[in-house]
């Protein structure tokens, strides 16, 4: 993966990981419960994505 790559999904991850925050401050019967299980999926994979990249791009760097 490119690193304009990974960078636009670290900016991505960013703006969910902000919208999830404003979302989870609201009043629990204001908080539109679809909106933030889709956001907390979105994150959680992205996280994953990210985090899989750099533990091979260290794997590569230490061969």
């Amino acid at each position: 993966m490119s690193k304009e790559v990974i960078f636009l999904l670290v900016i991505v991850s960013m703006a969910i990981s902000v919208t999830v925050s404003r979302e989870a401050v609201k009043p629990s019967e204001e908080i539109n419960w679809r909106k933030m299980l889709t956001l907390l999926s979105a994150g959680s994979l992205s996280a994953l994505v990210i985090t899989i990249t750099l533990f091979q791009s260290l794997s590569l760097y230490f061969r």
